[in-house]
């Protein structure tokens, strides 16, 4: 038995012996005028607080005692063990079955309430071991979908890289060659004047790429940071649309163009170069999601609230009801379930990003739903037609304040 309980087995006997000592004297001292019922209450109450305290045996030996004491102090003839009435036997023999049984009672209830308790602490402690490891295998979890996330963003932003420094490299080398072979006669030119027109172009559209991805790179950081200011004209949305197709020509030389403008569309007050940017983006995606020879339906019209509405649709697959809203997180193609699905597109995913912090900058908004009929992908977004007080707002800003448009200058 540990020595804690020992100690605690002990306080139990000797409370039992003093505690009905103290009730004996105290009953004494008020005469040998109070009745039996009282004392034996009296007893039967050390009895019952000796068993809820300290358990079973401590409270027999405060029953015990108590006949006893309750015998030779209170019962005639006084200071003897010996009991004249009859009477007196069956009040002590009650009394004395009275204050075992609720003793025993009291000890089992008060073991019982030990168990309940070491039962709690122990489902507590199972819950904090399940609870912890449950913690350890999510950290875990995230540890590892974390790697997979940064792997598979690294994977995508390389290959943003180096697929047009490859390129680049290959024409480069190319025209060196034939200067090379030229200057040395060792062999006649073998690339046309055509042929180098061509490399010339490959060499011109992969650094226009590079410097799009890098671009994107820091207008994205400039969103995040909320640094993204505007430079708001009064402007057409033809004119915006205009812009950013000249801009896709080559994207969309194997598709149809189609655009559709509502007559009399009013003017805007918006960052046209911003909103040309938009445009762009989601022709770029149309004519990489959808087949060559499909159609990409450009429309604009005027909405409710002083708003425009412009559409960008194609015929491609679609995008599922529930990815509509993720396609918008920024790097989502590169992350897509921590791994990048090679038979896409490459890319890391921060067009329809940026597209959406450029909008939601014009206090717009921008969504995803299905094209006509249920097929393809339609991207819509909603810009403010604007007044005079939101242009001397942000001239306003702008003194401070570097804009989307100084940075594409």
């Amino acid at each position: 038995m540990p020595i804690r309980a020992l100690k605690a087995t002990q306080a139990g006997y000797i409370f039992a012996v003093g505690g009905i000592a103290a009730v004996t004297v105290a009953l004494r001292l008020l005469g040998e005028s109070i009745n039996s019922t009282t004392v034996a209450l009296a007893m039967l109450l050390v009895v019952l607080f000796v068993a809820a305290r300290w358990g079973a045996r401590p409270a027999i030996v405060a029953s015990v005692l108590g006949v006893l004491c309750f015998n030779f102090f209170f019962l005639r003839p006084l200071h003897t063990l010996t009991i004249a009435d009859p009477d007196n036997w069956i009040a002590l023999i009650a009394f004395l079955i009275t204050a075992v049984t609720a003793g025993q009672l009291s000890a089992r209830v008060k073991r019982r309430a030990e168990e309940a308790e070491t039962g709690r602490r122990e489902i507590e402690r199972l819950y904090d071991e399940l609870r912890s490891a449950f913690e350890r295998a999510s950290h875990a979890e995230a540890l590892r979908q974390s790697e997979r996330l940064k792997s598979a963003l690294l994977d995508a932003v390389s290959h943003d890289l180096r697929t047009p420094l490859t390129s680049i490299k290959a024409s480069v080398t190319t025209l060196l060659d034939v200067l090379k072979a030229k200057a040395s006669d060792a062999s006649p030119a073998v690339l046309s004047e055509e042929g180098r027109r061509e490399m010339l172009e490959v060499i011109n559209e992969e650094c226009d790429r590079l410097n799009r991805f890098i671009e994107g790179l820091v207008e994205m950081a400039r969103i995040e940071a909320g640094e993204f200011r505007l430079r708001r004209r009064w402007g057409t949305i033809e004119e915006m649309l205009e812009m950013a197709l000249a801009r896709a020509k080559n994207l969309t030389d194997q598709h149809r163009v189609e655009v559709e403008i509502e007559k009399d569309l009013p003017i805007v007050l918006v960052d046209a170069r911003a909103v040309s940017e938009v445009i762009y983006t989601l022709v770029d995606n149309a004519a990489k999601y959808s087949p060559a020879g499909t159609l990409i339906h450009i429309a604009a019209s005027r909405a409710k609230d002083d708003m425009i509405r412009a559409s960008v649709e194609d015929c491609g697959p679609g995008i599922p009801v529930e990815l509509r809203e993720r396609v918008f997180d920024k790097f989502f193609r590169a992350t897509r379930d921590g791994d990048s699905n090679r038979s896409q597109p490459s890319g890391t995913g921060m067009g329809l990003a940026i597209a959406r912090g450029i909008v939601e900058a014009h206090s717009g908004r921008i969504w995803i739903e299905s094209g006509a009929g249920g097929l393809g992908t339609r991207v819509v977004f909603t810009l403010p037609i604007g007044d005079e007080e939101d242009k001397a707002e942000t001239e306003g800003e702008m003194l401070d304040e570097p804009s989307y448009a100084r940075a594409q200058e």
